[in-house]
């Protein structure tokens, strides 16, 4: 029987120690990784809007609101009041944004759908004090959703509401918790964790990931009227997602429009807003 020679044997140590230190490197690194996208993951979700001038609500004809979320954080909004308004009408923005991006669309919902439209910040953008994340943002918009309710004088799932992106993920926790007359969702996520898995395949994300936001999930406790459009070149969140979304809801009132080569960040394009206007108009049937 053949038996190692004397030299072989500590080559075959140091061989061994080598891969033993290279595996060792790799596992380091790898746990350095996933701690910092750990620790990183509020930053990554809510990234601080682009930086611009501020500009104030009278600049546009808005009210400027101050409101406070369930915990007592300090929150703020535009509010633009329809003489005759046919909907109340909350607005829910992305991630990567703040009210004031939005003044355009304020004015186009007020003057073109006859609504009276409340925009405002979760905590940790624009002028809301505190830090985001899930809980507190959708508690937030829960809050958001009392005030326009209370100050048009109905009930909670009397008001439409809107949400793009993570706003839409948002508007779905609340028309689950406080119902909506309707609801529209412009390129929302099925799950955040399934769009953070689909980024960083490589990384454990299904069971390190704490802002989750399964809207699948909880559109199933919503059967209200339903508009979704997703653009499907979107390279934030794929089509397919906004599909399973929409595949998810119970609603026998509800709408698809399919974007030909729209990217995340595109503008709705004009045969949305004639849809939109069609479906809104079709609550008053």
């Amino acid at each position: 029987m053949n038996t190692p020679s004397e030299p072989a044997r500590p080559r075959a140590r140091a061989l061994t120690r080598t891969v033993w230190r290279a595996a060792r490197t790799l596992l380091i690194t790898y746990g350095t990784i996933c701690l910092l996208m750990f620790l990183l993951e509020t930053k990554i979700v809510y990234p601080a809007p682009p930086s611009r001038s501020k500009p104030a609500a009278k600049d546009f004809g808005f009210e400027e609101v101050h409101f406070q979320s369930a915990d007592g954080t300090a929150l703020h909004g535009w509010y633009h009041a329809h003489p005759e308004p046919r909907f109340g009408l909350l607005y829910c923005h992305g991630n990567g944004e703040d009210i004031t991006h939005n003044a355009d669309l304020v004015h186009h919902f007020h003057n073109e759908l006859a609504a009276s439209v409340f925009i405002f910040d979760y905590r940790g953008y624009g002028q809301s004090a505190g830090s985001p994340h899930e809980a507190v943002l959708i508690a937030d918009g829960l809050a958001a959703q009392r005030w326009l309710a209370e100050r048009l004088e109905v009930e909670t799932d009397q008001l439409v509401l809107i949400g793009r992106s993570l706003g839409g993920a948002v508007a779905v926790a609340l028309a689950e918790q406080q119902g909506a007359r309707a609801l529209v969702l412009q390129n929302t996520f099925a799950s955040m964790v399934d769009v953070a898995a689909e980024k960083f395949p490589w990384l454990p994300i299904r069971w390190m990931m704490r802002n989750r936001y399964p809207s699948a999930e909880r559109i199933q406790a919503y059967h209200g009227p339903l508009l979704q459009s997703h653009g499907t070149a979107d390279q934030v969140i794929p089509f397919a997602m906004g599909k399973e979304l929409f595949e998810a809801s119970p609603s026998e009132k509800k709408r698809f429009l399919e974007i030909p080569d729209g990217s995340h960040n595109d503008p709705q394009p004009e045969p949305y807003y004639e849809m939109l206007a069609d479906f809104l108009g079709s609550l008053e049937e």
